[in-house]
């Protein structure tokens, strides 16, 4: 294979003239309509395209919905994200997950808000010394944000390509493959990238989905190699996935003689790092036995391990040795007002 394919009129038999413009045409009719999103009355804005690429990180639309509405009606600018208490919007970001993600949107609105006049740079080489944003994130800004080429490739546009050149290597060690081959459908294309980027996106996500994919429905099916070889619905393939580590721990429960709750902040450099959670041991192997398990426990699952945390209640009493002792108490009858990680939202639900 070439080592660049964006200078090709047409890449492996496919004509990327009559590929763009079919999938531009489907999304002039069938786009999704997302609050981030540009329309014929409504203008391009750099900074919902940011905070959204942001939120959607590993997050699907259905969840960043609601939270990109709360997050724009409260900080409508990035000077406005930028001037707030940091943690407000990790308050406001609990549930969502990746707390590294929200820390560094904070960063990132300083030195946009302070350093660039409120201005995000238009060069992926720019946009990827900003906190917080990489490869994919840089590319998407450019195209949907400013209109410039630039090869976006998510999670969809991976399965997209996958099938429409019949990749039968599995991911992620296809993801190269995958990524030239998007390259040389978009590389160097003044037509409307950002709508181009975002048609892809859109057929991932409804059509070309990852099971039982709408093939009738394709508005690119003839250029696909797996639909005519008939392998659409194996595709992408993926190396299988190893059996997560299972780690445990305990959880407390401390409550003091007012009846109010023990939180700590998490240290930075911690899983769920600078957000409000219940104190908690070291999470260490499940090998690694506890002296006294608990009846009462609720598990959890992170990217790279699963959970258990067995719940101890405890009567505080001055001078009690825990993990953590700089708690900050709060009121049983006002725990649904803390923006507490789902992790520690299932502590909560099942001691309430």
């Amino acid at each position: 294979m070439a080592n660049s394919l964006g200078n090709n009129k047409r890449t492996h038999d496919i004509d990327v003239d009559g590929f763009r413009q079919s999938m531009l045409s489907w999304y002039a009719k069938h786009q999704r309509v997302l609050l981030w999103r540009a329309t014929k009355k409504k203008e391009r804005n750099p900074y919902y395209t940011w905070l959204s690429e942001i939120m959607l990180q590993q997050t699907t639309v259905v969840t960043v919905g609601p939270y990109f509405e709360k997050f724009i009606d409260k900080w409508p600018s990035v000077h406005d994200l930028a001037k707030a208490d940091r943690d407000v919007i990790m308050h406001e970001w609990a549930g969502l997950g990746y707390y590294a993600r929200a820390r560094n949107l904070h960063k990132c609105a300083q030195v946009v808000s302070e350093e660039l006049n409120g201005v995000f740079p238009q060069s992926q080489k720019e946009l990827e010394e900003l906190p917080g944003i990489g490869g994919y994130t840089s590319a998407a800004i450019r195209a949907i944000a400013f209109g410039k080429p630039a090869n976006v490739v998510d999670g969809n546009i991976e399965r997209v390509m996958a099938r429409l050149y019949a990749v039968e290597e599995p991911l992620p060690k296809s993801k190269p493959m995958l990524k030239e081959f998007a390259a040389g459908l978009a590389d160097g294309r003044e037509d409307k990238p950002g709508d181009y980027a975002q048609s892809l996106m859109d057929l991932g996500a409804g059509i070309c989905t990852p099971k039982s994919p709408k093939c009738a429905l394709c508005p690119v099916r003839e250029y696909c190699l797996a639909d005519k070889k008939g392998i659409a619905a194996e595709l992408p393939k993926r190396q299988k996935k190893k059996a997560k580590p299972q780690k445990h721990g305990i959880v407390y429960w401390v409550v003091n003689d007012k009846g109010d709750l023990a939180f700590v902040r998490r240290g930075e450099k911690e899983m769920l790092g600078g957000m409000l959670g219940l104190p908690t041991s070291e999470w260490g192997d499940v090998a690694k036995k506890l002296d006294k398990p608990s009846k009462d426990f609720i598990t959890h699952s992170f990217t790279h391990f699963d959970l258990k945390l067995h719940i101890e209640p405890l009567r505080y009493e001055k001078g009690m040795e825990l993990p953590q002792n700089d708690y900050i108490w709060m009121s049983l009858s006002k725990l649904d007002e803390v923006g507490l990680p789902t992790l520690f939202k299932k502590v909560v639900k099942l001691m309430k």
